[in-house]
């Protein structure tokens, strides 16, 4: 009992050598910190971009990750038929879109 103690509370053993939490805490502080800072705000980028997507309706004007700028004439399970400037209708998967337009215009504002 009194060798575990000595290990969680971090204290010296005899010859030397330091407890068993001082080695892996470096480690255990660097993953916390990968953690919170990459990870986490990536699965909640998803997770709102995945929200996004499922609640696309008809009319809605958007913007896909190429770019393109549109408006929703049909959508369906995994595909959207958007229409372009000069009435272009254009097929692609719902996966491809990114925001909508307002919004898009709205973070430019933000940034300048």
């Amino acid at each position: 009992m009194l060798e575990l103690l000595n290990i969680i509370l971090m204290t010296p053993q005899e010859g030397g050598k330091s407890g068993g939490l001082t080695t892996y805490l470096p480690i255990i502080l660097i993953i916390v910190v990968f953690y919170m800072f990459f990870i986490r705000p990536q699965t909640k980028k998803a997770k709102d971009q995945k929200k996004f997507r499922e609640a696309l309706q008809k009319g809605d004007k958007v913007v896909t990750i190429g770019g393109i700028h549109g408006k929703i004439l049909e959508i369906k399970e995994t595909t959207a038929i958007i229409e372009t400037e000069g009435q272009a209708r254009l097929k692609i998967e719902r996966s491809a879109i990114s925001m909508d337009s307002v919004s898009g215009q709205e973070q430019i504002a933000q940034k300048k």
